[in-house]
Parts: C-alpha cells; sequence; structure tokens
C-alpha cells in the first residue's frame, strides 16, 4: 500500500520532466545570469525571432525553443487556438544538434511562419527530423540564434521550450520550461477558460 503512494508523485515527477528537451551541453559556468525580475524585458530586447498570433496584442509570450525538440511541437499546437488573443515571438536556439541552426534559420526567414512552423512541426511529431534546410546559414541570422542560445543560458533554463510573459491579471513576469495543453497555457498566462 505504502509504494503506491510513493509510486504516484515518482510518476508525476518523470511525466512532467518529459515536457521538455534538454540541452546537449551543459551551460558554461562563466554564464552572466539574467535576474528572473528581469527576464522579460531582457528577452524583449535581445532575442530574434518571428512573430505569430494578434500583432496588436498587449500580450506579447516569448518561447525559446529548439526546432528539433518535439516538446516544441506540441507547444506551438497548444498555442495556435490562442493566436486570436496573444501575440507569441517564436525564438530559436540551437541546442539539441546540428539541424537546429538551418531549421531555426529557415522559421525566422519563412514568408508565411505559421504554415511553415506548423510543417515543421507535424513533420518533427511525425518523427521525420522536420524541414530540410539549407546548412549555409546568413552570418547576421546565425549571430541571431548563437544570442538567442546565449539568452537561454543567462536565463537558467535548462531545457525548451521556455516560455517567458507577463500574467495577464497580475503582472507578474512568468516563466516555465515544458509543453503544456491549450487550457494549461491559457491558465498559465492568466486568460479566462472559454
Amino acid at each position: 500500500m505504502k509504494l503506491r503512494y510513493l509510486t504516484l508523485p515518482l510518476v508525476a515527477a518523470l511525466a512532467m520532466g518529459l515536457s521538455a528537451c534538454t540541452k546537449e551541453e551543459p551551460a558554461s559556468a562563466a554564464v552572466t545570469a539574467i535576474a528572473p525580475a528581469q527576464a522579460y524585458d531582457a528577452v524583449a530586447a535581445q532575442a530574434k525571432g518571428f512573430t505569430v498570433g494578434a500583432l496588436m496584442s498587449a500580450h506579447t509570450v516569448y518561447v525559446l525553443f529548439d526546432p528539433q525538440c518535439p516538446h516544441c511541437g506540441h507547444l506551438w499546437n497548444a498555442a495556435l487556438p490562442l493566436l486570436g488573443q496573444v501575440k507569441f515571438v517564436w525564438v530559436p536556439v540551437a541546442i539539441m544538434g546540428p539541424k537546429s541552426l538551418p531549421q531555426g534559420a529557415a522559421l525566422m526567414q519563412a514568408a508565411d511562419p505559421v504554415a511553415t512552423m506548423s510543417a515543421h512541426e507535424q513533420s518533427v511529431l511525425s518523427g521525420q527530423g522536420g524541414m530540410s534546410a539549407s546548412s549555409s546559414v546568413p552570418s547576421d541570422v546565425a549571430a541571431a540564434i548563437q544570442t538567442n542560445s546565449n539568452l537561454l543560458d543567462r536565463l537558467g533554463a535548462d531545457s525548451v521550450p521556455f516560455i517567458v510573459a507577463r500574467h495577464t491579471r497580475s503582472g507578474q513576469i512568468i516563466t516555465r520550461s515544458g509543453a503544456l495543453s491549450t487550457n494549461a497555457l491559457r491558465e498559465f498566462l492568466g486568460f479566462a477558460q472559454p
């Protein structure tokens, strides 16, 4: 009987830990950390990505993601129903392998980011590895993705997706690693349930 009570929390902890992808290499010890209270302003000022959703919304949500992360794909799909309410800035990082940088660059430069990201994430989630992308990445785009990756380290995040936002009701800066369902994302951001 006691084993059952210990097993449930362990299974729950493992399930929560499986909702994000971790970095291939640990962060450098020389990283200058960003205080949690400054996370939103730092990401808004330094991150480069592509914007989708309600472009005129007062609510901007930043999502640092690796194009090779299936959990990022799950969060992308969960965020789609909220695009009418929220402006999302998807910020590619390259922490999971050699495909991350070229795919992130292709997503940043896409003419239709919603369609491109949706097709890419469908390919990742189906085990096909995502979009084909040229390994020839413009230097300014490669530098932006490297800055994004460094920013992820400075935020103290050890996995993606990593969300940085302001709670819509309290105004508090909120951060979180891992994928969420649409309802859980809506609740996390402070929107009322439909």
